[in-house]
């Protein structure tokens, strides 16, 4: 029954898809070019190539299962094995990437650190050198008052020193003319004891006495 089926296949995938009828007689040869397709008659058949229908053992059907099962196992391991793979690149990947941001975070963090620094360094310079300038100005603003304090101490020793002098010398004037006064008057009276007994210098020596009498001692100098 079986070999009147395959011949029945071959003589249908010779003949085509047509709808014409065949003749019963003619049977065409097998084509030595094409492939010949092995069938296991107890499964669909698949018309691919030149047909050669045999019976499946049941050794031989638990065999082809077991070989597509681990064939599929296989395939489901090899899937499994690759999406673990996929997982694991893309967690390194990520990873990866998590690092080059941290690097980059890291390296942004020391530059602006490094700023930050140059910056305090900059202000610090700055501040040093206000405060230099700040003790310059100071020290000028203070030599400068020294100047003037000794320059003002100087000139009042000088007026002092013009002051005294010009009293010492007042003093000395006053003296002076105190002993020219007190010389003139001692030679007034001398004149008067001496020669105003005279006649002719009685009037004379009359107007010498009047006069000593109005004028009186000399007033005497203040101290310098």
């Amino acid at each position: 029954m079986n070999k009147n089926i395959s011949v029945v296949l071959l003589l249908l995938l010779a003949g085509g898809c047509s709808t014409q009828p065949q003749d019963e007689a003619y049977v065409p040869r097998m084509d030595p070019t094409r492939k010949v397709s092995e069938q296991d008659c107890s499964t669909p058949i698949i018309g691919d190539g030149n047909l050669m229908c045999r019976q499946v053992t049941e050794a031989e059907r638990r065999a082809k299962l077991a070989a597509e099962e681990r064939a599929a196992r296989a395939k489901r391991e090899a899937e499994e094995r690759a999406a673990r793979e996929r997982l694991e690149r893309e967690r390194a990947e990520q990873l990866a990437r998590e690092e080059a941001a941290r690097k980059q975070r890291a390296a942004e963090e020391e530059r602006l650190a490094a700023e930050r620094r140059r910056l305090e360094a900059e202000a610090a310079r700055k501040a040093e050198e206000e405060r230099l300038r700040a003790e310059a100005e100071a020290a000028r603003q203070a030599q400068e008052e020294r100047e003037r304090q000794e320059r003002a101490e100087a000139e009042a020793r000088a007026r002092q020193l013009a002051e005294q002098q010009a009293r010492e010398a007042a003093e000395r004037e006053c003296r002076r003319l105190a002993q020219e006064r007190l010389e003139g008057r001692a030679l007034l009276v001398n004149f008067v004891d001496n020669y105003g007994k005279v006649e002719e210098n009685r009037g004379i020596a009359g107007e010498i006495s009047e006069f000593l009498t109005k004028t009186g001692n000399a007033k005497s100098c203040p101290p310098a």
